[in-house]
């Protein structure tokens, strides 16, 4: 095999998420190390996993990097990957979606792209950087279930819940290891509080996600969501023990954030787990020794406020104030970090500390744009949520009633947004409406765990 070949049966495997990517990609620059598309593929591998250590690498590594007579589509990716190694996300975004306009069949830049826009919360770019080449794609391609599973996942972002469940089964139906798919509908169930239906719609299909793909930590986590939301602690718990953080672990960020987060969910419930927060209190100090992506910092906050240790915490937000003071001209993440990691760390470290009414303070200016530090609706819904619960405790029950009201009149076969309806209406002294919402909650998470049993 040639180059080329290497790089094509490489993009295959990155677009089922198999570590098998890695392999495909050390081949295609043994067999040519000069080829442009072999250099630019390595550095995507190494700039996408949000670990400082694989940017600085992956710097080096361009630096020394030689492409032979690129093609202006060769280029586009070349100059997309230098401004992702100097930390300009919505550079190298843009630099992207111009070449898919050119070249919308071009599967490496739709799915590049694609994370980026997910590192970077862009719901309508999401949706939209896959829709503009959808019609370039014919159902026979072979690539085409996985850019339907990228499309179900922009459509879930944006909002298309419908749709989107639609197009991600039919991404499955097509191609049952297309794990993005898989993933964007167990993302519609977990928007619309479907929570059973999550359910059984995993454990159908538990071979195609579960092995043989580094996104299986990720789909567990979404398993884990489910089994919460369903009030089955000790479920969740196990997901967590033997896949989240477990004897097999990886300790990449990818799946300490995970971790984290699943966690954190448990302490917002008046469950603290200090001890399993402490093990991925050194993890995460391994990967936060320089700022690189707000999103990781605040999960590492989270693991950091869990297990007591808010001396780290503090540590953490004070580096991230100072390196905003330096001058890093055209790195996205210091607006990132600016305007929703350093406020969003600063909240879960007051939320630790009790200091309920300094959280709500925090959270309220930014809650309409916590999506630019990345992430999806689901991920981020750990920090809204953390504002209702820091609400309630406060006494802030304008707020924490017009919050709740939120989420139900988008969710309302959500058990957990009726609990903390019950809570409210208790708060504000309607006894009655306390029992029926909390009877609402136990009625809707039986309901959900008869429809997946």
């Amino acid at each position: 095999m040639n180059a080329r070949q290497h790089v094509d049966r490489a993009v295959d495997e990155l677009l089922h998420f198999r570590p098998e990517v890695v392999e495909a990609s050390d081949a295609a620059l043994a067999a040519d190390p000069t080829f442009p598309m072999a250099i630019a593929l390595r550095a995507y591998l190494g700039l996408l996993t949000t670990e400082a250590s694989d940017a600085l690498a992956t710097r080096t590594f361009l630096a020394d990097a030689r492409p032979s007579a690129p093609t202006p589509h060769d280029q586009a990716h070349l100059d997309a990957v230098q401004r992702l190694a100097a930390g300009d996300f919505h550079g190298a975004g843009r630099t992207l979606a111009d070449l898919t306009v050119e070249y919308p069949r071009d599967a490496l830049a739709l799915a590049v792209g694609h994370q980026l826009d997910f590192f970077t919360g862009n719901a309508t770019s999401l949706r939209d950087r896959v829709g503009a080449a959808l019609t370039a794609w014919h159902p026979d391609d072979s690539h085409y279930p996985n850019v339907l599973g990228m499309y179900a996942f922009g459509l879930e972002e944006a909002g298309h819940y419908d749709r989107s469940e639609d197009v991600g089964r039919e991404a499955v139906e097509r191609d049952p290891k297309d794990v993005w798919g898989i993933h964007a509908v167990a993302h519609t169930y977990e928007m619309q509080g479907r929570f059973g239906d999550g359910i059984r719609y995993l454990d159908d299909r538990v071979p195609d996600w579960s092995a043989g793909t580094f996104f299986n930590v990720h789909t567990w986590w979404h398993y884990g969501l489910f089994a919460l939301e369903a009030g089955d602690r000790d479920r969740a718990l196990a997901i967590y023990d033997s896949v989240l953080h477990g004897p097999q672990s990886s300790g990449l960020s990818l799946e300490l954030l995970d971790a984290a987060a699943l966690l954190w969910r448990f302490a917002l419930a008046g469950d603290p787990q200090p001890e399993r927060f402490a093990a991925l209190v050194e993890p995460w100090q391994a990967r936060t020794a320089e700022a690189f992506y707000a999103f990781n910092d605040a999960h590492a906050v989270m693991a950091y406020v869990g297990a007591g240790r808010y001396d780290l915490a503090d540590a953490l937000i004070a580096d991230r104030v100072a390196w905003l003071g330096t001058d890093r001209t055209g790195v996205s993440n210091q607006a990132m970090t600016a305007r929703v990691g350093v406020p969003v760390c600063r909240a879960l470290v007051a939320f630790g500390r009790g200091q309920y009414d300094a959280v709500v303070d925090l959270l309220v200016p930014i809650r309409g744009y916590v999506n630019e530090f990345g992430g999806s609706h689901a991920q981020r819904d750990a920090v809204y949520k953390t504002l209702v619960e820091a609400s309630l405790r406060a006494g802030r029950l304008p707020l924490a009633r017009a919050l709740v009201s939120e989420r139900l009149s988008v969710r309302p076969s959500s058990p957990y947004n009726w609990l903390k309806q019950a809570e409210v209406a208790r708060a504000l002294g309607d006894e009655a409406a306390a029992v029926a919402a909390a009877g609402r909650a136990a009625e809707l998470a039986h309901q959900g765990t008869m429809r997946s049993s």
